[in-house]
């Protein structure tokens, strides 16, 4: 709905060895000076003002095609996941309570299951995968 058929014909026709993100805005520069020059923009300030916003998106858009284009390299992924399972194993011996038969005052057993620990686990091995 953003394009013209005709307009969408011609992109798709385009060639180009990378995406084509920026071909709308060549067409939006070209048509806002026709616009100034046909007398449909009063100012130039005014025209001046619109490349400037247009550019400032472009250039947004170039840098999140940046972020594309260079992958995350493996040895990060890598160093993540070994400090997410070596948190879970520090968590699980530091985590457990005292021996109940040495009758160490103040520390009772109140739980078998470390709850909140399996959920930390859950949810940063959850956030690993994504």
């Amino acid at each position: 709905g953003f394009m013209t058929r005709y307009e969408r014909k011609i992109f798709d026709e385009l060639k180009s060895p990378h995406l084509k993100y920026w071909v709308p805005f060549v067409w939006f520069g070209n048509l806002a000076s026709k616009a100034r020059k046909e007398g449909r923009i009063r100012d130039s300030v005014d025209l001046q003002t619109m490349m400037n916003e247009m550019n400032k998106y472009r250039s947004w858009c170039s840098l999140l095609f940046g972020y594309d284009w260079v992958g995350i390299p493996l040895v990060y992924t890598q160093v993540v996941t070994l400090a997410v399972y070596t948190f879970f194993f520090a968590c699980l011996i530091g985590r457990q309570f005292l021996d109940t038969d040495q009758g160490y005052q103040g520390h009772d057993l109140d739980i078998y299951i470390p709850i909140f620990t399996l959920l930390q686990f859950f949810f940063y091995a959850g956030w690993l995968k994504v």
